[in-house]
């Protein structure tokens, strides 16, 4: 099963180490959306804040990954980092770009501060959704704990929320969730 690995990370990076795990566990090519600077990261949350539309993410790397490309796959992970309760809109631009794909495996992956199941949901529901409506198959969703020193967390955490994180039950928890995923792909 070909497989491929979409995702944003940026802030600490905490969701590129959890995409090199399951990449390393399925196989998977990998396509990061890189993001433009910190002064472009803080600008687009302030004006998130204000529900503003935003304009200032360096979207280069997502542009070139055509949607064309996705056809050769069979499996396809999105992940993301969550920033103010949503996943970076990144994601869902590049999933406006292609049509309605048939026979397509996906999964999400996640990081975030704020990991109770209320608050997965809330990050992984609308990205679900909207996978859906492009005609994939979501047959899975890992969240994975993750430093967080955006907004109040660098304040109410100390210094931030979930220092230390991912650690290395995380990853081997993303490990366990690889193997799962290429189980259901495969049976």
């Amino acid at each position: 099963m070909k497989s491929l690995i979409v995702y944003v990370s940026g802030h600490h990076n905490n969701t590129e180490q959890v995409a090199r795990v399951l990449a390393k566990n399925l196989e998977a090519d990998m396509k990061n959306m890189v993001l433009d600077t910190a002064d472009a990261h803080n600008s687009y949350y302030k004006t998130l804040w204000r529900g503003r539309p935003h304009d200032r993410w360096n979207v280069t790397k997502l542009e070139q990954i055509d949607s064309k490309v996705l056809a050769g796959y069979d499996l396809i992970g999105f992940g993301s980092g969550a920033y103010y309760f949503k996943l970076h809109p990144c994601l869902f631009q590049f999933i406006d770009r292609f049509p309605p794909l048939k026979n397509k495996k996906a999964f999400i992956f996640t990081t975030s501060g704020l990991t109770s199941k209320f608050f997965v949901n809330l990050y992984h529901n609308p990205l679900k959704a909207k996978l859906q409506s492009k005609g994939f198959d979501v047959i899975g969703e890992f969240n994975c704990p993750g430093f967080d020193t955006f907004g109040a967390a660098k304040i109410i955490g100390l210094g931030g929320l979930k220092k230390g994180r991912p650690s290395v039950q995380d990853l081997k928890n993303a490990e366990a969730f690889a193997k799962k995923i290429a189980a259901k792909t495969n049976s």
